[in-house]
């Protein structure tokens, strides 16, 4: 018969033993995603390394494209009013070729700045340019053409512009549509090695101090293991958030099925045919009208379609009522020909997953947070390389070791 002694002498040898099986067990599966973060690290770290670089350069694309082509973008004459955007839109139209299937303008950030278009052709058809997008600028104070230049070459890489390039490159790996597939497949790989990264991180032991922080006089092997692993750490957040939207553009269909698994997505709004085009002015009416019931905001970019079904989207930043939300954009949808309004796409409108879907540009540009999100964005696409490199050392080291030992056991 067991005395009280041993019995209390027996609980904390019990509970020793459960807390060692249970640390046994948890370092047997992270050998195992130790693997999976090994091999996807080598196999797709330097398309990882190449992604995040050309991210960080695009996130300031718009700067360095204005530097680089002041005349597309700034306004001989500055003063005066604004032609109305019908007439805007309507001189971008005359000038581009026939066919495109869709086009987008920024407004200008500056009172000489141009309103610079682009218009898309599909893939296989020819302007002739021999464009895929073809950018045209407008003056907004005579609303006549004032630059136009090959954003996308159809065929040809070296003639795209040298930020259309960087984005070809970012989101396609110039393979074309086949590369913004592999792109998006890479992006849920990455997702997973990312993920896999902070399980290995996490300290089983308890120890926070030693994963939080890099060891000061510490061995080449051991800075090496703490800067990739800080690194990984640190750029954790905003590298989720930068693969899930990147994701989202490159399997939009894919992403919007997932994201419907769990929220409904209100559907786009339907076009009605015409039988004729809408009234000269019919554009500036319906927007005036609309920005009645939905004020404020700065105007950011307008996008719409080619065809007869012509979806027409007014976009606008800063908006006063939306300033308690981290997100505060909005963009309103209209029928360009009868000039209703169709939908409003804001953080108030609409079910949670589509203020998801809404977020995920403003996310992969850091442009929800202003400069600070736009300063992380680009950090972190210069740490893809830097996790790259670590990596690949902190392999090259394991490996250098185990055939040292081998060696040693066979002297």
């Amino acid at each position: 018969m067991n005395s009280p002694a041993s019995a209390v002498t027996a609980a904390p040898v019990n509970a020793n033993a459960k807390r060692t099986a249970r640390l046994d067990g948890l370092k047997a599966r992270r050998k195992l995603w130790l693997k999976v973060h090994l091999w996807l690290g080598l196999s797709l770290g330097l398309f990882l390394a190449l992604i995040g670089l050309t991210g960080s350069v695009l996130v300031f694309w718009q700067e360095i494209d204005r530097a680089l082509n002041p005349a597309l973008y700034v306004s001989a004459r500055a003063g005066g009013d604004h032609q109305s955007l019908d007439s805007i839109f309507a001189a971008a139209e005359r000038v581009a070729p026939p066919a495109w299937e869709s086009a987008w303008a920024d407004a200008p950030t500056a009172a000489n700045g141009n309103y610079v278009f682009g218009f898309y052709y599909p893939s296989g058809s020819q302007s002739p340019e021999s464009a895929q997008s073809l950018n045209i600028a407008i003056d907004p104070y005579t609303a006549e053409p004032a630059g136009r230049r090959v954003f996308y070459h159809a065929s040809n890489p070296l003639k795209h512009s040298l930020m259309g390039f960087f984005f070809k490159l970012h989101y396609a790996l110039l393979l074309g549509d086949t590369g913004v597939t592999v792109v998006g497949i890479f992006g849920v790989l990455f997702l997973v090695s990312v993920l896999s990264g902070l399980i290995l991180w996490w300290p089983l032991t308890g120890k926070w101090r030693r994963v939080l922080t890099i060891k000061r006089r510490a061995s080449r092997e051991r800075f090496n293991h703490d800067l990739h692993q800080s690194a990984g750490f640190y750029s954790l957040a905003v590298m989720l958030a930068l693969l899930v939207s990147g994701i989202y553009f490159n399997l939009p269909e894919q992403f919007r099925w997932l994201v419907g698994q769990f929220s409904e997505l209100s559907p786009e709004p339907a076009i009605p045919a015409h039988a004729s085009p809408g009234q000269a002015g019919a554009l500036d009416l319906a927007i005036e009208r609309a920005r009645r019931d939905f004020p404020g905001g700065v105007a950011q970019y307008y996008t719409w379609e080619g065809g007869t079904h012509r979806r027409f989207q007014a976009c606008y930043r800063d908006v006063e009522s939306l300033r308690y939300k981290v997100m505060n954009d909005r963009c309103l949808v209209f029928d360009p020909a009868s000039g209703a309004l169709l939908q409003v796409q804001d953080a108030e409108h609409g079910s949670a997953g589509d203020v998801f879907m809404l977020w995920q540009w403003p996310l992969h540009s850091g442009r929800v947070f202003g400069w600070t999100g736009r300063i992380l964005v680009f950090v972190t696409g210069l740490l893809c390389p830097l996790l790259f490199a670590t990596g690949l050392i902190r392999w090259l080291q394991k490996r250098k070791s185990a055939k040292a030992k081998l060696r040693a056991r066979i002297a």
